[in-house]
């Protein structure tokens, strides 16, 4: 438990401060210099790095600042900034397993989690989260002094710190054990240290009984400002449709009246919340807090916009006159020191954090004062968690050339447009809806550039290979230089099987050693087997009852988008003899980001209308395989047996409008279904690896396959405002 936070600071009302009718009324601020300054205090803060431990509380909030700019800024050094810490802390917490203040660094691994799905940026704060759920903290309950016993939050500080990671970490898993300990704990806390007739937490126990010199209560305001932020930060990642929402929504909504009637006129609050005239100095750390809280509340329109945006003006503005040309944050309460006299100038890192937080909130509110937007709501319909679900919304429903914010913070979205169809991705839990503002980019000055997690290309310098992949999964097939150049026929899909999130292709390409696994994965795969040609991981034929009748290589070839959310491209096979009826196919593939699968949109030309029996194949092994399948759900999942040192590869198909039969050849696994000559015939094929941390084994990654094909039959409901 912190000694130092005797300074800590406080929410809420007061009612001998100012009213709310004596709060300016002057316009937002303009976006783009909200921007500015909160730029100049991040390179100040940059350019002179707290002391602090890189898992100290103060980093913590500092941090969750950083990843507030970084969400908006058009410079990627402020989210590089954070991935360095990530990787100098290992991706550790503090090394105290229970107490809140070494998990809050915790709320920026899984936001860069969230961006990036990198498991190692998550792996080691799970397993502790995951130690704690089954050695929760001794005796979370009262003594006889009224104390919490043990490392329970019975300090108001910690619910900012830890809360908001327990629900980034079930948001980044589906996991409801995270949320519920999240719920049940702030509860349990806010039982011992809320009161509710002044609606601002106390302290912890030490202060129930101390009054101020005016015979008040003694609110610190950054300790409030601390729960006023953490309210905030677990009500972004606690579903709409949650029955915990409304409690919570109650009493952010109660503390921000009391923050609101304790703002001073100048726009600032005291570090005593009731006593402001016996604390005279400024102080910006609670000060930012309340100013986040607030703008957010009235972004999320839980606040009545002509009550609480004047304050919200009001404070931002004397914030901002507390940042020095050099970009130094001044004003801000040390730690331990007393709160009637510090040095004006002294700044902290979690200040920082805190004045960032405030201003990508302003932020928001600016733009979206000055830019129309479109709300865009996703709909899950489905009683499962789904994760990195890629929406598709008609450009010509939206504003040009679209920017998507996310409805609950001013993150500013990866998307990509795509033909005409504006993509991005979305998280929700059973049943929930969220909602998205799509902006005309052109009124936004700058906007952070996505993590590009899709690549396709043709890759003539390799006997015209095509080559594809996500950030999960790659994959090649192989063109006509193939045929003269080394004999190769083959319509087969191959996989190419990686460890790192990172885009492989073209190094894999460029380095010609990929048969090996150099820590990033490698091509273990083989299309043909025993001197078979077999159908890879997902290449088709046209099924006769008894042989499949297979093209030749792809004869050209064509790059439709290559992005962060998508690729897609085209492959075109000249005609066969299908067994006596000559067959022609245009295939045009994608795969999105965070995915296993690519979907295939195979369209064939033949003579005639008679519909084409179509096999789909996995190449079968033949020894220690693993298959599992579901015809009514038009899947089939397949596990290899284990390539020393290479483990297993996994390949599976999913159809989505049915198949008539699971069969096999001499060579592969089929999945038997009918196709029109003319009409485009869909299917996915999907593979993954025992190394890539994904799948450990064969039930995983047939429970993946499953929930897939699930996704499928339950598709997102999509509704444009």
């Amino acid at each position: 438990m912190k000694t130092h936070v005797i300074v800590l600071l406080s929410v809420l009302l007061c009612v001998s401060c100012r009213t709310n009718q004596a709060v300016s009324r002057s316009p937002a601020p303009a976006p783009k210099a909200v921007l500015a300054v909160m730029e100049r205090a991040a390179d100040w803060q940059l350019a002179n790095p707290s002391k602090h431990s890189t898992t100290d509380w103060t980093q913590a909030a500092g941090c969750a600042g950083f990843m507030a700019l970084a969400g908006i800024s058009g410079d990627g050094k402020y989210s590089e900034a954070m991935v360095a810490i990530g990787e100098i802390n290992n991706w550790k917490l503090g090394r105290r397993k229970y107490s809140a203040d070494d998990h809050a660094i915790g709320q920026t691994y899984l936001e860069l989690y969230l961006q990036h799905r990198d498991l190692k940026m998550i792996a080691p704060l799970r397993a502790q989260f995951d130690d704690i759920l089954a050695h929760p903290p001794v005796v979370p309950t009262l003594d006889d002094r009224g104390q919490f016993v043990g490392d329970a939050w019975s300090w108001c500080d910690a619910l900012f710190m830890g809360p908001p990671v327990w629900m980034r970490l079930y948001a980044a898993t589906g996991d409801a054990r995270y949320r519920d300990f999240a719920v049940s704990n702030w509860w349990r806390a806010s039982d011992y240290l809320y009161d509710t007739h002044e609606h601002l937490f106390f302290r912890d126990s030490n202060f129930f009984e101390k009054r101020e010199a005016n015979g008040r209560k003694v609110f610190w305001s950054r300790g409030n400002g601390w729960v006023l932020a953490g309210l905030v930060r677990v009500l972004q990642y606690l579903p709409q449709n949650d029955p915990a929402r409304p409690r919570f929504e109650t009493q952010f909504k109660q503390m921000a009246s009391a923050a609101l009637a304790c703002q001073q006129p100048d726009g600032l609050w005291r570090a005593s919340l009731l006593d402001p005239a016996n604390y005279p100095l400024k102080e910006t750390s609670g000060s930012a807090f309340y100013t986040y809280a607030l703008a957010w509340g009235v972004n999320e329109r839980l606040l009545d916009r002509a009550k609480f945006q004047p304050a919200v003006v009001l404070a931002w503005a004397a914030l901002a006159e507390c940042v020095q040309p050099d970009g130094k944050l001044t004003r801000v309460q040390p730690i331990g020191r007393d709160p009637k006299q510090f040095d004006e100038t002294a700044t902290e890192i979690y200040g920082v954090g805190a004045f960032l937080l405030a201003g990508s909130e302003v932020y928001r509110l600016a733009l979206l004062q000055t830019a129309a937007a479109v709300r865009v709501e996703v709909r899950n319909p489905a009683g499962f968690f789904r994760q990195t679900e890629t929406v598709s919304v008609a450009i010509s429903t939206l504003p040009a050339s679209p920017v998507v914010m996310d409805g609950v913070s001013s993150r500013i979205v990866p998307s990509q447009v795509v033909e005409n169809e504006l993509l991005f991705q979305v998280d929700l839990a059973a049943g929930e809806t969220r909602s998205f503002l799509v902006l005309d980019g052109r009124k936004l000055s700058e906007v952070p550039s996505p993590v590009v997690k899709t690549f396709a290309r043709f890759v003539p310098e390799r006997m015209d290979d095509f080559a594809w992949e996500s950030d999960r999964i790659a994959h090649r097939m192989y063109g006509p230089a193939l045929i003269t150049g080394e004999g190769t026929v083959s319509s087969g899909v191959d996989v190419w099987v990686k460890r790192t999130r990172n885009l492989v292709v073209n190094k894999f390409y460029q380095s010609g050693d990929y048969h090996k696994d150099h820590g990033e994965g490698l091509d273990g795969y083989s299309v043909s087997h025993n001197a078979k040609p077999t159908r890879g991981c997902g290449g088709l034929g046209i099924w006769d009852g008894k042989k499949l009748w297979v093209s030749s290589n792809f004869a050209s070839q064509r790059v439709i988008a290559t992005g962060p959310i998508r690729s897609v491209f085209e492959l075109t096979y000249d005609a066969w003899d299908a067994g006596g009826r000559k067959v022609s196919e245009v295939k045009r593939m994608s795969i999105d980001a965070n995915s296993n699968f690519t979907r295939a949109e195979s369209t064939f030309t033949t003579a005639g209308n008679e519909p084409l029996t179509i096999g789909v194949g996995i190449a079968q092994r033949g020894r220690d395989e693993q298959t599992a399948s579901d015809a009514s759900a038009g899947w089939i999942a397949y596990w290899e047996p284990e390539n020393p040192p290479n483990g297993h590869t996994a390949c599976a198909l999913v159809l989505p409008a049915g198949v008539r039969e699971f069969t096999s050849d001499e060579a592969n696994q089929l999945a038997i279904a009918e196709a029109r000559p003319g009409r485009a015939f869909v299917y996915y094929l999907g593979a993954g690896w025992s190394k890539s941390g994904d799948f450990n084994d064969a039930p995983a990654w047939q429970q993946h396959v499953r929930r897939f094909a699930e996704r499928l039959a339950h598709p997102l409901v999509v509704r444009v405002r």
